[in-house]
């Protein structure tokens, strides 16, 4: 695993807290400035913006807003588990094919607010290093 997908997941950690933005930001730096270099930091910016920017077209809706995208697959599963229970067979597939979208979706969302945490540490990081 190298130094970028290890910084994700230090910022996928922080986002499981209850806390602002700025609080995630503040407990997320030391870990970004200690590891990196300017020039990593600028790198690995760069890489992040590129991504943020060339997704999908419903990735900013994705990140801002997983839950409300993954809630009709979560009827679907639902209403596939009812009709699985009423003896429909293909009700089960139904079920398995909305839990497996809904979870994708949120996935993805979580994947994308930690890369957009990750790029606000590496820029306050850079705001801090000018002044």
């Amino acid at each position: 695993m190298g130094i970028k997908e290890q910084l994700i997941r230090a910022a996928e950690d922080e986002l499981t807290e209850y806390s602002t933005d700025l609080r995630k930001i503040e407990k997320l730096r030391p870990k970004v400035a200690f590891r990196l270099s300017t020039a990593e930091r600028e790198h690995l910016a760069g890489e992040l913006r590129t991504e943020l920017d060339s997704g999908a077209p419903l990735g900013p809706i994705v990140e801002k807003q997983r839950q409300t995208v993954a809630l009709p697959f979560w009827g679907l599963c639902g209403l596939g588990l009812l009709l699985g229970f009423l003896g429909a067979l293909w009700g089960w597939g139904v079920a398995i094919a909305g839990c497996w979208g809904a979870f994708v979706i949120q996935r993805w969302g979580w994947q994308l607010q930690a890369r957009r945490l990750l790029l606000a540490t590496l820029e306050d990081i850079e705001r801090r290093a000018a002044r």
